[in-house]
């Protein structure tokens, strides 16, 4: 059983936010909160598993309330998601804070139902520190970072100087880095190249077909979106995939 805290001051946002949670399983518990003072005394009685805060709370901050849950050893890793209308905020949140992920105002049903199945999922939940899974670090916009687990990503493409990570979540758009350097970057085994624009993670692939003699389409698990691999990467791909 897992215990969800909704902090939203705006009672619409969050009634709209919790029926959301409970379509995805009926058996959460689910707490709601339209202030720090409220907030503070759920999760000192109760062991709150996620932590869904908007980052306006009327007349405080959900920034430093997200900062005062760290520092309490119970809650120093628990997954924490941010409730904005807009990403310039999530800053700090990233850098000091260390949260998951971001919820964008208005709700999108499929977003919600997708990011909370993950964190609720007893792979994601088993370990909140996540010591053991790789990831790494990029610069999305100047002076916003997002670490993104390994085990997420389901494939890399370059378009002109864009640079767009396909993960389980969401997509990330990255100005001015090559499919090279976030390879290099990723450093792992199981991200390969597959076309010169191209780069795919392994695990996830689910079929390859044909489309000439020089160029292939990649297949994913849950997810509609195509890589392509190229003639000249095939046999090194193939000798992965079998």
């Amino acid at each position: 059983m897992r215990n969800i805290l909704i902090v939203e001051d705006d009672k619409s946002q969050r009634e709209v936010l919790k029926k959301m949670l409970q379509e995805v399983d009926e058996g959460l518990n689910i707490y709601e909160a339209s202030n720090k003072i409220e907030a503070i005394n759920i999760y000192s009685n109760v062991s709150i598993d996620i932590f869904c805060i908007d980052v306006h709370l009327g007349d405080s901050s959900g920034i430093d309330l997200a900062l005062d849950i760290r520092k309490i050893k119970r809650y120093e890793f628990s997954w924490m998601v941010f409730i904005t209308t807009n990403v310039q905020y999530m800053l700090k949140a990233f850098k000091e804070i260390h949260c998951y992920d971001y919820i964008l105002k208005p709700y999108e049903k499929e977003d919600i139902v997708n990011l909370t199945k993950k964190l609720i999922s007893s792979a994601y939940m088993g370990n909140a520190v996540a010591n053991e899974r790789k990831s790494t670090v990029f610069e999305i916009r100047k002076g916003i970072n997002v670490k993104i687990y390994v085990d997420e990503i389901i494939f890399i493409e370059t378009n002109i100087r864009i640079c767009t990570i396909h993960t389980k979540k969401r997509k990330y758009e990255i100005k001015g880095l090559s499919l090279k350097s976030a390879v290099e970057l990723i450093n792992h085994k199981g991200i390969i190249q597959c076309h010169k624009s191209f780069a795919v993670n392994i695990d996830e692939v689910r079929k390859v077909e044909g489309i000439s003699s020089k160029v292939y389409e990649i297949y994913f698990e849950d997810y509609q979106e195509k890589a392509f691999l190229g003639y000249k990467f095939k046999n090194i791909f193939m000798e992965r995939f079998i």
